[in-house]
Order: structure tokens, then C-alpha cells, then sequence
């Protein structure tokens, strides 16, 4: 309808949230327990195959509809500037594409999620900080070990200063095992002295 935006208003109360900033039993902060420290996870809706945020990340990622991108940055901006736990934060930053599939795609899926959660935190937004240097394609076939020691290859920061001493928010459409998020922050913390907190669209649990 005219005043509904991006979604109906009918599929928007369906959409199934994680309310974890009010549940003690936050499943984002448990996948990085024992694995590397961050300030604080959080992830908007829950994912499940054939669920509704499996067809909306679907066309975000492959149908071109980037404006749903935006409209879940809004909405978790909203609910990320009432938590003490994240607005401290300085920067945002996305977690990136590879330059191949950045031109293939046109756009990172995650531009309008992290430049609207910047924008409700007042933090300033940086795509060029992190960089994927490799395709994940080149992973596929390898084994668990081989494939974790390419993944910490796979991310380049390229300027430490920039983040020295700061909060920063990575920021990424889909939280499954965490392998990708934990790959960035390992790059991330080159940098002194800094926290690093994680914010996605939707988690798989």
C-alpha cells in the first residue's frame, strides 16, 4: 500500500525478531564464547531455511532490491542507540566483498545496513578500511584446517591508525558459524587498543 515501505505491513509483523538486547540468552554474543573477544553481538531476525528473511536476504543479495539493505539498517539502528552496549561506538565497518564479486553483484549487500546504523549511532561509516583480498571460492575444496588459515588471509586493513583506540561495529547480513566475522576481527585487531563489536541482519540458530 501507499504509506507501507519496502515491506507490507502484513509480512513485517510476521518477520521473526531475536530481541536480544532484552534476552539474557543472546545465541550472537554465545558463537564467539572461547573464540575471540568482542564487546557485543547483535543480529535483527532469526534465519531459517524457507523461512521469510531467507526469501528477503535473497532478493537483497541476488534479486537487486538493495533497499531492503537500508530499511534493516534503520530499523536496527533504532534498537541499537537505546543499548549502553553499543552507543559508544566511533566506526562502522562492513564487512567486505571481494573485488571480483563486488563487480559482479554491483553492490555490497551490507552498504545500506551499516551506512543507516551509522547514521541512528552518529558513528561515521568506512568501507575502505577492510579488505578481502581473496575469492572464497579458492576455499571450496579444501580441508577445515586449510580453509580457517586462508579465511585469516583473506581480509587486509589497511590503515591501523584510523581504528587505533576506537569502538568499532562490523557489521555483515547473515551470522551462521562466525568463521568470516572472526577472520575480520583477527585483522581488525592489528590495530591497538580497540573493541570491537558485531551487528547483523539475521542470525541462523
Amino acid at each position: 500500500m501507499d504509506h507501507e515501505k519496502v515491506i507490507c505491513t502484513a509480512c513485517l509483523h510476521q518477520l521473526p525478531l531475536t530481541n536480544y538486547l532484552t534476552d539474557n540468552e543472546n545465541q550472537a554474543d554465545k558463537v564467539f564464547y572461547g573464540r575471540t573477544p568482542i564487546n557485543a553481538a547483535y543480529a535483527l531476525l532469526v534465519f531459517r531455511k524457507k523461512n521469510m528473511v531467507q526469501v528477503l536476504l535473497h532478493n537483497l543479495k541476488y534479486k537487486r532490491q538493495f533497499e531492503i539493505s537500508y530499511f534493516l539498517g534503520e530499523w536496527t539502528g533504532e534498537i541499537l542507540k537505546n543499548s549502553a552496549r553499543f552507543n559508544a561506538v566511533d566506526i562502522i565497518v562492513p564487512v567486505p566483498l571481494h573485488k571480483n564479486r563486488l563487480k559482479q553483484r554491483g553492490y555490497n549487500q551490507v552498504e545500506g545496513f551499516g551506512k543507516e546504523i551509522a547514521k541512528s549511532l552518529n558513528a561515521n561509516y568506512r568501507d575502505d578500511l577492510l579488505l578481502k583480498v581473496s575469492s572464497s571460492r579458492k576455499q571450496a575444496f579444501k580441508n577445515r584446517i586449510s580453509r580457517w588459515n586462508l579465511m585469516e588471509q583473506s581480509f587486509q586493513l589497511t590503515d591501523t591508525s584510523a581504528i587505533s583506540g576506537k569502538h568499532i561495529l562490523l557489521v555483515d547480513d547473515i551470522l551462521t558459524t562466525g568463521a568470516t566475522l572472526e577472520a575480520c576481527i583477527g585483522c581488525l585487531r592489528k590495530s591497538e587498543k580497540i573493541k570491537i563489536s558485531i551487528a547483523t541482519m539475521a542470525i541462523t540458530i
